[in-house]
C-alpha cells in the first residue's frame, strides 16, 4: 500500500503574477480546443448520455444542484462546439438524496442498466464509501467524480485493473488533516498571532470523511508543535452545540478544528461559539466555503477559517469562470461546485474526442483508451491543475504532496472576510495563489 504522506518534490521558485499570468495563457483546453479537434478528426452521428448521481433533495443540495448546473453548462457549451466528434451530449441526472451507499448504489445501476450511459461525471457522495464502484467497474465505463475520499486511494489500488475507468477529480480529506497544522504554522510564523497554549480542540462529524480527517490532523499537529488536547465526536447533522462548545470553552485551545462540513450546522456552531469565545482560531471543514455558511452565521462569521482542495482561484480564469457562471445561474449560486463538474466534463470531453468516441457499457478496449487520455492530459481548470497521479487515478495537492503547482491541485485555506459580501472569503494560503493575508479574528480579547 502507497504511502499518503510520502515526500513532496520540490519545485523552482516562480513568481505569482508569473505562474498566473502563463497559467491563464496556457489553459486553451475549453471549447475551442475541442472545436479543433472535432474539426479534424471524422464526424459521427447520435447522442451521447452522461449520467450524474447528486443530492438534488436533502441537506447537502446545495452543492448538488451546483453539480447539475455545472454539468449542463459545459454540456451546453461543448454541443455548441460540435458536441464529441459530432455526437450530441445530453445529461441524465438521479438524486442520490442523502447519499446512503444504498442510494448511490442504486442510482448507479440504474444510470448503467436502463440509461446506458457511457460515462458518469459527478460530484460527491460521501456516504457511500465505494459502494457504487463494483457495478461501474463491472460496466467498464468511466466515473470521475470528488468523494474527496482515501478509500478511493485504497480501492484503486486493490485491483488498478479492475477500477481503470475510476477518477477521483480532488485530492484525498485526508489532505485536509494533513495539511491543517501546516497551515496554522505558516499563520503562528507570520506573528500577527500569537496562540497562548499550543493546544488543537478536534470536534469531529460521525461521518468516515470527518474522522479521517480529525485523525489525519491529530497524527501530524505534534510535528509543528501542536498537540491534540480533546476530542469528540458529534452526530451528523446536529444544530445544538451548547455541550461540546462548553468543554471546548474550558479546555481555552489555541485551535477549534470542527471537521463536521454541513454549511447550515457550522453556522449554529459559531453563532453559539461567538456568544462566548475564547481566544481561539475556529476551522471549519468546508462548509463556510457556500454562502449559506455567512448568511445564517451573520457578522459570527468575520474571522473564520475553512479550506478547499477544489476551489476556484483569484486568478484571471477562475474570475472568468464565476463571471460566466454567475450570469447563467445568477448571483445567489454557487460557483466553486459548478467548477468542479463543468471543468470534469471538458476534460472527459476532450479525452475522448482524442480516443476516437466515448465507449457504451461493456466496451472496455474503447474506455481504457478514453482513461489513459484522461491520465495523458493535464487540464487546467478554474481550481487550478487537474492531473490525476496514475498511482491513485486521483488528484493530489499542492504544496502538502507536490511542491510543483503546476501539477498538483492546490490547497486552499480561506477566511471569511465580510459575511455580507457576495464572495464573504479571502484566500490566504498558499503561495502563489493566495489574495490577502491572514487577519486576527474580531473576537479575540
Amino acid at each position: 500500500m502507497t504511502s499518503y504522506k510520502s515526500e513532496r518534490l520540490a519545485a523552482p521558485a516562480i513568481g505569482r503574477r508569473a505562474f498566473l499570468t502563463s497559467s491563464a495563457a496556457t489553459a486553451g483546453l475549453g471549447a475551442a480546443t475541442l472545436a479543433g479537434i472535432n474539426a479534424g478528426h471524422a464526424q459521427q452521428s447520435g447522442t451521447i448520455k452522461i449520467g450524474q448521481m447528486v443530492s438534488l433533495t436533502g441537506p447537502l443540495a446545495v452543492d448538488g444542484v451546483e453539480h447539475k448546473n455545472g454539468l449542463d453548462m459545459a454540456i451546453e457549451e461543448i454541443n455548441e462546439a460540435g458536441g464529441i466528434l459530432g455526437m450530441t451530449v445530453e445529461s441524465v441526472v438521479l438524486d442520490s438524496a442523502n447519499q446512503t451507499a444504498e442510494e448511490v448504489s442504486s442510482a448507479a445501476n440504474l444510470l448503467i442498466d436502463r440509461e446506458g450511459v457511457s460515462a458518469i461525471v459527478n460530484g460527491y457522495n460521501v456516504g457511500a464509501n465505494q459502494a457504487e464502484y463494483d457495478a461501474i467497474a463491472d460496466a467498464g465505463i468511466i466515473y470521475i467524480h470528488y468523494n474527496t475520499s482515501v478509500g478511493h486511494h485504497e480501492v484503486f489500488e486493490s485491483d488498478p485493473e479492475r477500477y481503470f475507468g475510476i477518477f477521483m477529480a480532488d485530492p484525498a480529506e485526508v489532505y485536509y488533516g494533513y495539511g491543517l497544522p501546516v497551515m496554522l504554522d505558516r499563520i503562528r510564523s507570520q506573528g500577527v498571532w500569537k496562540p497562548e497554549n499550543n493546544k488543537i480542540a478536534l470536534i469531529t462529524g460521525s461521518l468516515p470523511y470527518s474522522i479521517v480527517i480529525s485523525n489525519a490532523i491529530r497524527d501530524n499537529a505534534a510535528k509543528y508543535g501542536f498537540e491534540v488536547s480533546f476530542e469528540e465526536v458529534v452526530p451528523v447533522p446536529t444544530t445544538e452545540w451548547g455541550a461540546v462548545l462548553k468543554k471546548v470553552r474550558d479546555d481555552a485551545p489555541a485551535v477549534i478544528a470542527n471537521t463536521h462540513f454541513y454549511p447550515g450546522d457550522l453556522a449554529q456552531c459559531q453563532v453559539q461559539f461567538a456568544q462566548n469565545p475564547t481566544n481561539s482560531l475556529v476551522y471549519y471543514q468546508y462548509g463556510p466555503l457556500l454562502k449559506a455558511f455567512s448568511e445564517l452565521a451573520g457578522e459570527a462569521a468575520r474571522g473564520v477559517l475553512t479550506s478547499s482542495v477544489i476551489g476556484i482561484l483569484p486568478d484571471e480564469m477562475g474570475n472568468a469562470f464565476r463571471e460566466k457562471y454567475y450570469a447563467k445561474f445568477g448571483d445567489t449560486a454557487e460557483a466553486d461546485p459548478g467548477a468542479s463538474t463543468y471543468s470534469e466534463m471538458y476534460h472527459y470531453a476532450i479525452a475522448a474526442a482524442l480516443a476516437g468516441g466515448v465507449g457504451e457499457p461493456g466496451n472496455h478496449e474503447q474506455n481504457r483508451k478514453v482513461a489513459d487520455n484522461l491520465r495523458r492530459f493535464v487540464y487546467r481548470a478554474p481550481f487550478g491543475t487537474l492531473r490525476y497521479d496514475p498511482r491513485f487515478n486521483a488528484a493530489i495537492p499542492y504544496p502538502t504532496l507536490s511542491e510543483d503547482p503546476s501539477l498538483a491541485m492546490p490547497h486552499l485555506l480561506y477566511q471569511i472576510t465580510d459575511p455580507a459580501a457576495a464572495n464573504p472569503k479571502k484566500l490566504i494560503y498558499p503561495a502563489p495563489y493566495n489574495e490577502a493575508e491572514f487577519t486576527l479574528p474580531p473576537w479575540f480579547k
